[in-house]
């Protein structure tokens, strides 16, 4: 019996468990050490995560959507060989057009097609902000590490900007934008915060898990990111095409998370509107071992932590912090071990 598909499917879930896990553990003992009872923090922990279907699905589900959305973003870009470190910036992008499209537009169009056309704004914005890294990397050959990470700050200073000046709401004393339109809104579950975004983040992962497994267009791109080389001479792939591909598709991921925040949960654009959402996404793909499907349960892992943090803080006084110190710590126990210098780096270390 070939059991090698179910070791593929158990395999990232599997990561996902000892995530979950090592989580407790590390936490329980930062509690610890730091003076607090584990036990009463813990319990605040999971009734604000998963202990009532409320906190599940208005707090953790809610949290855990631009995470996952983001985190496939990520998930694609490095299953290229790109190194898409601007989630981030494309996420405010998304965001912005989003917002000032629903402003302007939110009043004359109806919610079947005015909100369709507003996520497909975000998603094509935050593809156009992926694209200026990917010009810079064919162009001129531009790291897009280093220019994602650049485009962050434009974006977060760009979001700053038309939440003061051409989206600023109508009395200029708030720095954020107008009110959306109940018709430019996500629908939400009855007597819940969860908004239809969660499920579109469900789709997105099981087509991107179907492309790149059961299609011509993601084989192509798993062999790009296994060996550009290789894909090039022996398969004669347009290996600048499908990176550059991979890069725009990745770029609008993230620009459909932002777009997704604004119609679902924030209604207005305004500054810090993410939280960090895309730079979390990157520890998320990462830990899902860039699986479509496991990045949902690690999306949601995060959710968690970052919605049983408040209830902490608020039932058991322990700082909300505590949970981002956690990631923080997971992180370094799963990918720590699986970093290595390239060798090429490192012949440069030893010449220098």
């Amino acid at each position: 019996m070939n059991i090698t598909p179910t070791r593929r499917l158990i395999g990232p879930f599997a990561g996902v468990l000892a995530a979950a896990l090592a989580a407790v553990v590390v936490l329980t003992i930062l509690l610890t050490v730091t003076g607090y009872p584990p036990g009463p923090a813990l319990s605040s922990l999971w009734r604000g995560s998963f202990g009532t279907s409320y906190s599940l699905t208005s707090a953790t589900l809610v949290r855990a959507t631009p995470l996952i959305l983001a985190g496939l973003a990520v998930t694609l870009a490095f299953r290229a060989g790109v190194l898409n470190i601007g989630a981030e910036g494309q996420l405010l992008a998304g965001a912005a057009a989003t917002a000032a499209f629903g402003v302007a537009f939110g009043t004359h169009l109806g919610l079947w097609i005015g909100l369709p056309l507003a996520l497909a704004l975000g998603a094509i914005a935050g593809a156009a902000w992926a694209g200026i890294a990917a010009w810079l990397r064919q162009r001129f050959g531009v790291l897009e590490v280093i220019s994602t990470i650049m485009l962050n700050f434009l974006a977060a200073f760009g979001v700053s900007y038309l939440v003061r000046g051409p989206l600023q709401e109508p009395t200029h004393i708030y720095p954020q934008s107008s009110t959306l339109a109940p018709a430019m809104r996500l629908p939400h579950l009855a007597g819940s915060r969860l908004h239809a975004g969660f499920l579109l983040a469900v789709v997105a992962a099981l087509a991107i898990a179907w492309i790149l497994r059961a299609t011509a267009p993601g084989f192509r791109l798993r062999v790009v990111g296994a060996n550009p080389a290789a894909a090039a001479l022996a398969g004669r792939i347009a290996v600048a095409r499908t990176t550059t591909a991979a890069f725009l598709a990745s770029g609008a991921l993230a620009g459909l998370a932002g777009a997704v925040q604004v119609t679902g949960v924030t209604y207005a654009l305004y500054e810090n509107l993410s939280p960090g959402y895309g730079y979390t996404a990157i520890a998320v793909a990462l830990l899902a071992s860039l699986d479509p499907l496991a990045v949902v349960a690690v999306g949601i892992l995060f959710g968690a932590l970052e919605a049983g943090a408040g209830a902490m803080q608020r039932d058991a006084g322990v700082p909300a912090v505590m949970a981002s110190v956690v990631e923080a710590v997971l992180i370094l126990i799963f990918l720590a071990p699986r970093l290595r210098l390239p060798r090429r780096a490192t012949a440069r270390v030893r010449v220098t």
